[in-house]
């Protein structure tokens, strides 16, 4: 049985493919596209986003702002008057409230165009520049600058560029208003002593601004790249859901063509037996000359051509339909106890004319009081059909079979159907099991078949739990091998004690027959 595929595959290179290509081409177009619409340089949709986190952030850290605020005016009563303090401080308060109300208005806004975004951005600015400038009142006031120590007023300048800087990353351009404003203040204030102590405070507080402003860039860098993370996740579960629908739609349509090649096989199935079974009928009667030898002998030779013909085609009709059968999930297992031993020699002996006609010898190599299996017997003579017509076929004159029916180690039964045949090569094997799946050796053949042999033994051995095993070597041989499972073997009941009471039917009384013994599964079949 040295049946093998016709390897002729090309090895394409993976390449780029389509989809990928215009995938990528339209993200560059839609990058493009946003750069130009967009007036911060990011996507019109990052901007709006942006947005929403500097405003959640400004409403969740408002407790903290206002406690700053308030501490800050505390402190600044040692310097300037308490009155102008509480003034201040009131003013401040009230400018952050009103930023805290924009903010929490701009959460409900549904629109994401980018004028309204842009127009969002320039008050949030404008809000922050104002905050900003307020804060500077206090820091360059006239009768503090003999009053307040350098420390105190750069804890205030540091403390209140850190918390602006924190809350307005996810918008820069305001962090910069909020901060640049105190940071300029501070550090005129300080200019304006003339003494190398306030130059280098000053230059401090620029420093301390620069800082501020790098980490809040870095913060807005970082957001802005899980924003894009996010957006590409999103892109990608889309096109996952799109690659999905297709998915399903091809697979509907692929159920529909099968139910389409069902009805198709199960209408042509009537269509070709009823003229076939007509053609082997007539065939068969002018072969044998029923009605009278033919006037010109040759005619025999053609009817016999006829007829053999027929047979081929009814045949691959059958296996055709069995295999659809199969694919479908309606081929249904008529179970019941059988006997592997007897069927595997019930097949040699139908095709061991055909194998004695090629000189080919089949050795039997077969276990003893083997018991029965719980399958299929039609399913089962059909596989070892199949495997031994195989080996037959594709083994060359002279050569040998050998046909071995045994235990299993894990305590099921298998059948062994080895040939001396010319082999299959290695990368062939997945082919020949493949449904018309022919090898390079059965094209050279004179008997090739449909390559339907092989997929159907397996499929049925499949459905019984077993397992299908091609071993081949180029020149050497072919063998197969299929095991049924422990769970098919079926063991006889266990022999009565001479001392047991002798078993009686319900309802009689003295009944001496011996009891029938009915064989049982293995222990946890469960069949």
């Amino acid at each position: 049985m040295s049946m093998s595929a016709d390897t002729n595959e090309l090895s394409a290179p993976p390449a780029e493919t389509p989809a990928r290509n215009r995938r990528a081409a339209s993200q560059r177009v839609r990058e493009a596209r946003d750069r130009l619409t967009s007036t911060s340089g990011t996507r019109p949709a990052f901007d709006h986003e942006l947005l929403r986190q500097y405003a959640q952030t400004r409403i969740s850290a408002s407790l903290v702002v206002v406690l700053l605020v308030v501490a800050a005016g505390v402190l600044c009563s040692f310097w300037i008057p308490p009155f102008a303090a509480v003034v201040w401080t009131a003013g401040i308060l009230a400018i952050h409230g009103i930023v805290i109300r924009f903010c929490a208005k701009f959460l409900t806004v549904t629109s994401s165009a980018p004028a309204v975004t842009r127009s969002w951005r320039i008050r949030f600015v404008a809000l922050d520049l104002v905050y900003g400038l307020a804060w500077t009142v206090v820091l360059i006031h006239p009768s503090g600058i003999d009053v307040v120590s350098n420390t105190l007023m750069l804890f205030v300048m540091l403390l209140v560029i850190a918390v602006s800087s924190m809350l307005a990353a996810s918008l820069p351009i305001a962090a910069f208003a909020a901060t640049i404003p105190v940071a300029a203040a501070i550090s005129v204030n300080f200019l304006l002593r003339g003494t190398f102590d306030d130059y280098m405070l000053a230059a401090l507080a620029v420093t301390a601004e620069g800082y501020f402003a790098l980490l809040a860039h870095r913060l807005h860098s970082t957001t802005l790249a899980t924003l894009e993370a996010r957006a590409e996740k999103d892109a990608l579960i889309g096109e996952l859901e799109q690659a999905k629908a297709i998915s399903d739609e091809a697979r509907h349509r692929a159920e529909s063509a099968n139910v389409s090649k069902s009805r198709f096989l199960a209408q042509m199935s009537h269509e070709l037996r009823t003229p076939l079974n007509a053609i082997l009928g007539f065939s068969e009667v002018m072969k044998s000359e029923i009605f009278g030898p033919h006037t010109v002998p040759v005619y025999k030779d053609y009817s016999a051509d006829i007829h053999n013909s027929g047979v081929h085609l009814l045949n691959l009709i059958n296996e055709i339909l069995d295999l659809s059968r199969i694919e479908a999930g309606r081929y249904e297992l008529n179970e019941e106890p059988i006997s592997l031993v007897h069927i595997v020699a019930d097949c040699h002996h139908l095709l061991k004319l055909r194998a004695s006609n090629r000189g080919i010898t089949i050795h039997e190599v077969f276990e003893q009081d083997l018991p029965k299996l719980w399958g299929d017997e039609r399913a089962t003579r059909q596989v070892v059909l199949n495997l031994l017509s195989n080996s037959i076929k594709f083994t060359p004159p002279s050569g040998e079979i050998w046909l071995k029916v045994g235990w299993t180690a894990s305590g099921g039964q298998y059948l062994s159907v080895k040939d001396t045949g010319s082999g299959i090569a290695e990368d062939e094997i997945p082919v020949v099991l493949a449904s018309f799946g022919q090898g390079s050796n059965s094209i050279k053949s004179a008997e090739q078949g449909a390559g339907l042999g092989l997929p159907i033994a397996k499929s049925l051995i499949d459905m019984h739990g077993g397992t299908f095993t091609l071993k081949s070597t180029l020149r050497v041989g072919t063998e197969v091998i299929v095991t049924y499972p422990p769970e098919r073997v079926m063991t006889a009941l266990a022999p009565m004690r001479e001392d047991a009471p002798p078993l009686q039917p319900e309802g009689t009384t003295g009944d001496k027959s011996r009891p029938r013994h009915k064989p049982i599964m293995n222990a946890g079949t469960g069949l």
